[in-house]
């Protein structure tokens, strides 16, 4: 097997394309309390109106620059806690409380963006709304009945394609000892274009989701045996997803916040489609036990993104020690991700 050094344009420098959908929150973490969040070196605060519409709002107070993020809503209207200035969901301010009657409002205005709630997330564009797509990629797995999910955050001070190419990298199992859910993987093929890359390997899975029992693979190491199955990994820029076998689907939605500070939501989903007398149960006792089992798989999918997240910021902290070292890969996956991230910001 040949040594194939990484394209020469650094991308531990590179910013994001912007005139893509990003993930900023889960739906339940925005409530009646508007919330701060960074994409990308850009303060936004989230806030739901009073019929629990999304709304997304540079961080920032017009009068005195202040986050906006530390106040409250109020009439369908974000309110500002330094001086009680009011702004609506265009970002004009609309009220002043000690305005006088001789004064108009001032005419100010901040950024609003794009957002969608969709598949249990909050998705952001933002980018120019010129060129703004119509929907973001989404999870059609999370509505889905025959699907378990399970939510992990992944917070790691490191950019964005380590984090990306620690995905795509399907040889560093050992790591995760209790936690891998394969072995022996061989990467086959890949498949690239100017918006993603797919590498195709085989591997031994360890679990088998056919019969009643087969959840408590997910609790108990004892239950597992190895078996081949196909694992898919897609680079869908800016985002993540694999399948192993019929089993598994997870997703990784970025929030790229600097050069040295990524967060991120890993989803996995768990299918029951081998169970097809679950399938005639009513409707009610499906969504029941989709809901019960909710986070099946968080003791597995933690442990990974601990161990995970320790060897990003490890390289995170090589590289900004020593930014002249170059790295030598094997895996030619990761060559075709430096890649398509490049291409992406009109380098490649």
């Amino acid at each position: 097997m040949f040594v194939q050094a990484v394209p020469s344009r650094d991308v531990r420098q590179l910013g994001i394309n912007p005139n893509h959908w990003y993930v900023v929150a889960c739906s339940s973490e925005i409530n009646t309390q508007p919330v701060g969040v960074t994409l990308w070196k850009q303060d936004i605060v989230l806030y739901r109106d009073s019929e629990g519409q999304i709304h997304a709002l540079e961080d920032r107070c017009p009068h005195r620059q202040v986050k906006l993020s530390h106040g409250k809503v109020i009439n369908n209207t974000i309110e500002c806690a330094y001086h009680g200035w009011r702004l609506n969901e265009n970002g004009n301010c609309v009220e002043v409380p000690y305005l006088a009657e001789n004064q108009k409002l001032p005419n100010c205005k901040i950024r609003r963006y794009p957002v969608i709630e969709q598949d249990g997330f909050i998705w952001l564009f933002p980018g120019d709304v010129a060129t703004l797509q119509p929907q973001p990629m989404g999870l059609p797995e999370w509505g889905h009945l025959n699907y378990i999910a399970t939510v992990s955050v992944i917070h790691c001070k490191a950019h964005y394609s380590y984090l990306i190419e620690n995905l795509m990298d399907m040889y560093h199992g050992h790591l995760h000892e209790d936690y891998q859910a394969w072995a022996e993987a061989e990467l086959r093929d890949i498949n690239e274009n100017e918006n993603r890359v797919d590498a195709h390997y085989t591997a031994q899975s360890y679990y088998k989701i056919d019969k009643i029992w087969s959840i408590s693979q997910l609790l108990f190491k004892k239950l597992r045996r190895l078996h081949p199955e196909p694992l898919d990994v897609s680079y869908i820029y800016p985002h993540w997803a694999s399948t192993l076998g019929q089993d598994f689907k997870i997703y990784c939605l970025l929030c790229p916040i600097s050069e040295t500070e990524t967060k991120a939501y890993l989803v996995h989903f768990t299918s029951l489609n081998a169970f097809w007398r679950l399938h005639k149960l009513p409707i009610w006792f499906r969504r029941f036990i989709k809901d019960s089992l909710f986070g099946a798989a968080q003791k597995l999918l933690d442990g990974l993104v601990e161990q995970d997240v320790k060897m990003i910021e490890e390289e995170q902290l090589a590289y900004l020690q020593n930014p002249e070292r170059k790295n030598y890969e094997l895996n030619r996956a990761l060559v075709s991700v430096q890649r398509l991230m490049q291409s992406q910001l009109g380098n490649g």
